[in-house]
């Protein structure tokens, strides 16, 4: 039973609210940058309110983007980000899924060692590995591709072994029934185990989208065309203009714009998201 305090009603909604302000702030403070022009941050104070110019900077970053920084139009950054999020989001669930189909259904040697063998890739991420992977990257000829922005990144212990323990509470007498129905191992993985799965996907799917959206060491390091610049990587070269101080009102307009995939696809897929974080049983 739950005791109606309003005293610690009240401290719990101020302490939400109080979060809120803090995490909000930044964000209306770039918004509130990118209505405005250069010259109004040169006086060292900060406007708190819009400005006149919220469609002019928007419509130009969209249209031109900043030439001094040498990137093209945020539309064609943010559509290099999207089509690199899906492959690596779409690709890390692929691979994690049936990886882990294999280990928990499928009776072979060294299983476990296997297993474990990918889950200890964990502590290899790709800042660590990264002069090797470009290496090999360069060799294939993948730089300034999509392949060379995905690929690397596509592998994924954390979706292996989410995954792995899914399966792991699905009832045996579920697979057994499937093969005395005659199922064999792949119709009862599209069938069964998809269907089952689908919440977790969903959920794994909000985060590594994210994780390939926010990309920015790996886009800045391998792509020399600015026909394959990244939203993120975009942004870091705004940021160190060559000829003449940065345009933070366009830099801030570009931030802004690059949130709305990522917020869009945590909306559209709340309730799966949260569906699969806290669905324990099957």
């Amino acid at each position: 039973m739950i005791e109606n305090r309003p005293g610690l009603n009240l401290l719990a909604h101020l302490t939400l609210m109080l979060g809120v302000a803090i995490v909000a702030l930044p964000v209306w403070v770039a918004f509130v940058a990118s209505t405005h022009t250069a010259t109004d941050f040169m006086s060292g104070t900060i406007p708190l309110w819009p400005g006149p110019y919220l469609v002019e900077n928007y419509a130009r970053m969209l249209d031109a983007g900043v030439s001094t920084s040498g990137t093209p139009p945020v539309g064609t950054m943010m559509l290099n980000s999207l089509v690199m999020a899906l492959l690596i989001a779409c690709g890390k669930i692929a691979i994690s899924i049936t990886s882990a189909f294999a280990i928990v259904y499928f009776r072979f040697p060294l299983r476990n060692l296997a297993f474990w063998c990918i889950f200890i890739t964990l502590m290899l991420p790709v800042e660590v590995r990264i002069v090797p992977t470009f290496q090999v990257v360069a060799d294939l000829g993948l730089l300034d591709s999509y392949a060379g922005l995905s690929i690397p990144l596509i592998a994924s212990a954390t979706a292996t072994f989410l995954f792995r323990q899914v399966f792991l509470t699905i009832p045996d007498e579920l697979t057994e029934a499937a093969r005395i129905d005659g199922a064999g191992p792949m119709k009862f993985f599209r069938d069964i185990l998809l269907p089952l799965s689908r919440t977790n996907i969903a959920a794994l799917f909000v985060i590594l989208f994210i994780y390939g959206w926010n990309q920015y060491l790996w886009p800045l390091l391998i792509t020399t065309s600015s026909d394959y610049y990244t939203i993120v990587a975009g942004i870091k070269r705004m940021a160190d203009a060559v000829d003449g101080l940065p345009q933070w009102h366009l830099v801030m307009a570009t931030a802004m714009l690059a949130m709305l995939p990522p917020v869009a696809v945590v909306i559209g897929m709340q309730r799966l998201f949260v569906k699969g974080l806290v669905e324990t049983e099957k």
